[in-house]
């Protein structure tokens, strides 16, 4: 049924990733589709990074890591933004069409008041994207 699964990751909080990793991982399994990890981060020095090549290849060890795990197919695909925090939704969208992508699996928090005023990636994507999406909420 699905061919190309995309699933955004935020390296710094991979922790509130578990369960969306997981869907991803047993849907790939179950379609034998192909995983893309999808990350955006800026060019300018972080806790995560150095340089934009050095998140790259982060982004990379983690696909591998996945890939060996749960022994799927996966790649990564970084995007370098001068403001990811605005920049995110826009790039997530052009990356779901770039990675060819015919289901995005993200992670989301549980809705509160802010999201009535600041919506979610996910609604974001879900609205304007071909693609299906995912959400998956945290526990």
């Amino acid at each position: 049924m699905f061919k190309r699964i995309m699933a955004p990751v935020d390296l710094a909080h991979l922790d509130k990733l578990e369960r969306a990793l997981q869907v991803t991982a047993e849907e790939a399994k179950l379609h034998n589709a192909a995983v893309t990890y999808v990350s955006v981060s800026a060019a300018a020095p972080s806790a995560l990074a150095h340089t934009p090549d050095e998140f790259k290849a982060r982004l990379k060890d983690f696909a591998s890591q996945q890939a060996l795990a749960h022994g799927i197919n996966a790649t990564s695909h970084a995007i370098i933004s001068h403001d990811p925090t605005t920049d995110v939704d826009n790039a997530l969208l052009k990356c779901v069409s770039d990675t060819g992508a015919d289901l995005v699996v993200m992670a989301s928090h549980r809705p509160g008041l802010a999201d009535y005023f600041w919506p979610s990636n996910g609604g974001k994507i879900a609205a304007h994207t071909n693609a299906s999406v995912f959400i998956v909420r945290d526990a």
